[in-house]
């Protein structure tokens, strides 16, 4: 383990800077995306997402790297990946985020856009290129090995409806709404099992598994971002789960990205673990209402925001929900 990130965990304070001070990161972002909500404006409202979150964590004590970001450094001016970000004065950190999970979803204001980061200790997240990602993903309680993604959607189904035990038919699987995924969703509902279709969003799609009591949700499954992918891995180190994801790597030009960032065979199955290792911290901000968290309010005189910030090493969740009655302190330096 790095020495000064080693020191740093002996320090208390360490839970201060990267879980609570986490919070303002993801609850600027949300505000900055959520003043475009249901305006139409996928990228106004991604770019002010970004804005806000790289100035609120750069001035976080971390010496930070972004290793999931908002693309490659000539595809983004701000928070790509490779960027250093923080006071470069803490420990060193991995970086993971996405300012706004679900651009089209904050452009129509409908449900579970979020802002999103998850940050681990220098070289423990998984560097992947902004490519596709087959992923399954379930909540905890479940024996290891219960899914797989080389198992078919039937299998997988009917494996986590034994292991629940309850009938095929009260499991429901989440599944992007997209056209490649016609096959998984005929295969799903030829077993009994329902689907939740989403537009956009996997991030809190993987993550509403973890209480299906709540959300209603089972199982994840079907092709998705890389980046989100290690997002959502991130947050079920934390709250637990089981999820593997193997990305698509397709073309020269995409095997050769991947090298470059240390993915040595393009066909690897990685485990959650194996996204996320070591000490994990993650945090999401609601921007629009969702099943996990409600989105930014604003007030005459006040916003609010609603918080979740997770940690793997003690498996605490906490729910935060804020009042923020000084909106220019907000706003400027918080």
């Amino acid at each position: 383990m790095n020495e000064q990130v080693r020191l740093a965990k002996r320090d208390p304070g360490l839970d201060r800077i990267l879980t609570l001070e986490l919070v303002r990161v993801t609850e600027r972002a949300a505000v900055a995306a959520a003043r475009l909500r249901g305006r139409g404006d996928e990228m106004a409202a991604d770019q002010a997402a970004v804005d806000a979150m790289r100035k609120e964590l750069n001035r976080l004590a971390i010496d930070g790297t972004v290793v999931i970001g908002e693309g490659e450094r000539d595809e983004a001016p701000m928070l790509y990946i490779g960027e250093i970000v923080g006071t470069k004065k803490g420990p060193k950190v991995d970086i993971a985020l996405d300012p706004l999970e679900g651009t089209t979803i904050c452009a129509k204001n409908l449900p579970n856009a979020l802002a999103v980061i998850a940050i681990a200790e220098q070289g423990t997240l998984l560097y992947a290129p902004d490519v596709y990602m087959a992923k399954i993903a379930i909540g905890p309680g479940y024996p290891t090995g219960v899914v797989d993604l080389d198992a078919s959607p039937e299998e997988n189904i009917r494996a986590l409806a034994k292991a629940k035990g309850c009938p095929v038919n009260e499991i429901t699987a989440c599944i992007l709404d997209r056209p490649r995924h016609a096959k998984i969703i005929e295969a799903v509902r030829n077993t009994g099992a329902a689907i939740r279709l989403i537009g956009d969003g996997d991030v809190a799609g993987v993550i509403h598994t973890t209480e299906p009591d709540e959300t209603g949700i089972d199982i994840y499954m079907g092709t998705g971002g890389a980046p989100e992918g290690v997002l959502a891995a991130a947050a079920l180190r934390c709250i637990g789960g089981q999820m593997q994801g193997r990305l698509i790597i397709d073309t020269d030009e995409k095997r050769e990205r991947s090298l470059k960032m240390g993915i040595a065979d393009p066909n690897k199955k990685f485990d959650m673990t194996e996204m996320a290792r070591g000490d994990v911290l993650f945090a999401a901000t609601g921007v629009t209402d969702g099943n996990m968290l409600a989105g930014v309010k604003f007030g005459r005189d006040s916003i609010q925001t609603h918080t979740v910030v997770m940690r793997s090493s003690s498996g605490t969740v906490r729910w935060i929900k804020a009042k923020h009655q000084d909106l220019d302190k907000f706003d400027d330096a918080r």
